[in-house]
């Protein structure tokens, strides 16, 4: 039995998102959600009091960066990632599967999880790369891939880790996060078909290791749940034989994984989502762009995760109702307006463009603090909203202003 349930509430007309409510031991998840990412414990910048305040109702964690430092043992006897972490509610947890990529073939090299991504004023933020100059200072320089799991040097001291299946379950068990994910391998969009398939027939086994690893921990199978990942790259008949096999094994939920174009988005999440079954809750893996959340929730899809909106505010970029706006820009810095004057976050009201351009161009650390709170603050409200939306029947109408006002 699975330690969570999941109710949908109201399923949109024109598409297939809807809205619902996950329940977890540690509280409810209302659905669709937006996941902050805290990749070592926090979301950089933001009080776990204040993720609650702007309206988080779930974070996630990095099981690689919790596995090297403090070690997954620390966080245990702490008595799990909630209670080290200070946070009440539900948390979540990943394989290390993305560590996988981001150590092993994309080491090195600029590559997003879709092929193409700006970051430019008015136009999409897009999902921040999997390796950038930021990136590169948190992981190690080696990573082998086998069919057994994966060997990789740790970021930290240059000593040699391994990952399996098994591995990443247990680590994954001794963080006690309410809901997990499978070992799988994330490939870049760029890989040809051919090895899309290996790798996704990869994960699929490493997918029945890990249900397999956890089921035996009987203990850990009451409280956690498991969530399979769905592979198969751009391809739209990898991604549908994928979700076929995904659910075939059984877990409490489905993610969607791996990397695609962002042109070949649509066609290949529908061709999963089409797959699986109306019951078992979904999450978009690594998608925080507010055009692609809103495109997910009309696919089907209920959770997401990204580490965009603080990593963008730790440079002084904020979100607006009308596009993304970068505060160390010259005309910004006598700009007296509120942050965004269309919407309004909890704890970051007082603030104007003028005082955090200037605190981002000093290099103040309030300026990334304020802009982080900020973005977390605005994806919050933007999935809140949609989800409000589906329950008044209004969601396709929400979803065209919102597109046409931050792109148009």
């Amino acid at each position: 039995m699975s330690a969570i349930t999941f109710k949908i509430e109201k399923r949109t007309a024109g598409s297939a998102g809807r809205a619902g409510v996950l329940h977890t031991s540690h509280g409810d998840i209302r659905t669709p959600a937006f996941v902050p990412v805290g990749t070592k414990a926090n979301v950089k910048g933001i009080l776990p009091s204040a993720l609650k305040t702007l309206g988080a109702d779930v974070v996630l964690a990095n099981t690689y960066h919790l596995y090297l430092q403090p070690g997954e043992k620390i966080v245990q006897a702490a008595g799990g990632l909630g209670k080290f972490m200070g946070w009440e509610g539900p948390t979540m947890t990943d394989s290390g599967g993305f560590q996988v990529f981001s150590l092993g073939a994309a080491f090195g090299k600029t590559i997003s999880k879709f092929t193409r991504s700006n970051l430019v004023e008015n136009e999409s933020v897009g999902t921040p790369s999997i390796y950038d100059p930021e990136v590169a200072s948190q992981h190690g320089q080696l990573a082998i891939i086998d069919d057994e799991g994966v060997s990789f040097t740790s970021h930290l001291d240059g000593s040699l880790h391994r990952f399996t299946p098994e591995r990443s379950v247990e680590i994954q068990h001794a963080l006690g996060a309410d809901i997990f994910f499978a070992f799988d391998e994330c490939t870049s969009p760029t890989e040809p078909y051919e090895y899309q398939r290996e790798a996704m027939e990869r994960t699929h086994r490493w997918a029945d290791r890990s249900l397999k690893a956890h089921r035996q921990n009987i203990d850990a199978a009451k409280k956690q749940s498991l969530f399979g990942i769905v592979q198969g790259g751009r391809h739209e008949d990898l991604r549908k034989e994928s979700a076929q096999e995904i659910v075939s094994l059984g877990f409490d939920g489905i993610g969607i994984g791996g990397s695609f174009s962002k042109e070949d988005m649509r066609g290949a999440l529908s061709a999963a989502v089409g797959e699986l079954p109306e019951e078992l809750p979904r999450h978009f893996l690594g998608i925080g762009e507010p055009g692609d959340i809103l495109e997910g929730i009309a696919g089907g899809m209920d959770l997401f995760d990204c580490v965009a909106a603080t990593r963008i505010g730790r440079h002084g970029s904020i979100y607006t109702k009308r596009g993304i706006i970068h505060l160390r820009n010259e005309k910004y810095r006598t700009e007296y307006s509120p942050l965004d004057p269309e919407i309004s976050i909890p704890g970051t009201e007082p603030f104007t463009r003028a005082y955090v351009s200037h605190l981002a161009r000093s290099g103040e650390m309030l300026g990334s603090v304020i802009a982080s709170m900020h973005n977390a603050g605005f994806i919050l409200k933007l999935v809140q909203d949609a989800r409000q939306a589906i329950l008044d029947g209004r969601f396709e109408d929400f979803r065209a202003d919102f597109v046409t006002s931050y792109y148009g």
